[in-house]
């Protein structure tokens, strides 16, 4: 026991150490990607302008801007938590960043427990039922349903749901400049967040009942389950206790590494509905080639990306504990 608990410790520890080691590589390649993407800011800015600079002023601007900071003051940067200026909106990255991220927050984090939890239990039952009706015409519409991509599905429910029948927003997060108390904000907030939403869950729903349903096919036929049914535990805790348990695994990761990319996963349905969140900002950062806000973005994405990996070496030990002691 104690040799085990040694061996976790040191597990541990070498999680952190290489958590520590990636961070770096990652600022790094945050640091150097963005300058590989055609143009500057000032070539963005001044390009559709009646200006014509100098190459004199062109070199000054570029220094103006800092555009020609070495990797070590990038690094120095970003240990003190000074994500630099906007050029664009002549504001610091950091206000720009979290003034947006509440956003994707809301609209991922729902669209994946929602997607999640539906596909869970939709996967468990069909699999359950495994050759009856409801599991095939539920394979055959999910899988379908799993080959729209998301700006197909986006647009569509965009153009009937808002332009044609008018019952939702077409753009934004909430009305702007109206004054609600607290009840009437949360309901403006709820009926701007609906088209996104049903967006996301469309698109994410047919591959976890997919995954599920694969998963829990191959964990009723172990050979507890049949002891369970044989000892005539009541179906429903099989189901659920017994058998669901043992197939959350790949579901778990499946929800992890999508949660992980939640940021760039959002870029197109964010952009689709003019929702105000850390996509949209990247977009549009990359498009006037705001070199601060895309390097800050890039570099949260990948951090927030590789603390949710981390994270589900920790959740795969709760679920099963086996993980803990294997050699």
């Amino acid at each position: 026991m104690v040799r085990k608990a040694y061996k976790f410790k040191n597990n541990n520890q070498g999680l952190v150490v290489t958590f520590l080691v990636a961070v770096i590589i990652l600022t790094w390649f945050s640091y150097i990607l963005p300058r590989f993407l055609p143009g500057d800011f000032v070539t963005a800015a001044y390009s559709t302008s009646q200006v014509t600079l100098t190459a004199e002023q062109e070199t000054a601007l570029r220094n103006y801007y800092g555009q020609d900071e070495g990797f070590g003051q990038y690094l120095s940067r970003v240990i003190r938590f000074d994500w630099g200026y906007s050029y664009v909106f002549e504001t610091p990255v950091s206000v720009l960043f979290f003034s947006a991220l509440p956003w994707t927050i809301l609209l991922m984090g729902s669209a994946h427990v929602i997607s999640m939890l539906m596909g869970f239990v939709a996967g468990v039952e069909a699999a359950w039922r495994r050759n009856s009706s409801f599991e095939k015409g539920m394979v055959g519409g999910m899988t379908v349903l799993e080959g729209i991509p998301e700006i197909c599905s986006g647009v569509i429910l965009l153009f009937v749901f808002a332009l044609q029948l008018q019952w939702f927003p077409a753009a934004g997060a909430e009305t702007a400049y109206a004054e609600k108390n607290f009840l009437a904000y949360v309901v403006d907030v709820g009926h701007h967040l609906v088209l996104p939403l049903c967006t996301l869950v469309l698109a994410y729903f047919p591959g976890n009942f997919l995954l599920t349903r694969n998963s829990m096919m191959m964990v009723i036929m172990a050979d507890y389950i049949k002891t369970a049914r044989a000892k005539g535990l009541p179906p429903l805790r099989i189901r659920y206790v017994h058998a669901a348990r043992n197939a959350l695994l790949p579901v778990v990761t499946r929800f992890g590494m999508r949660l992980a990319f939640m940021i760039t996963g959002a870029l197109v349905v964010e952009k689709i509905n003019s929702y105000p969140g850390v996509g949209t900002l990247l977009y549009n950062a990359i498009s006037a080639r705001d070199l601060p806000v895309i390097q800050s973005v890039v570099l949260m994405s990948s951090v927030i990306i590789l603390a949710i990996f981390f994270a589900l070496e920790f959740v795969y030990r709760i679920i099963d504990p086996r993980i803990q002691y294997a050699r």
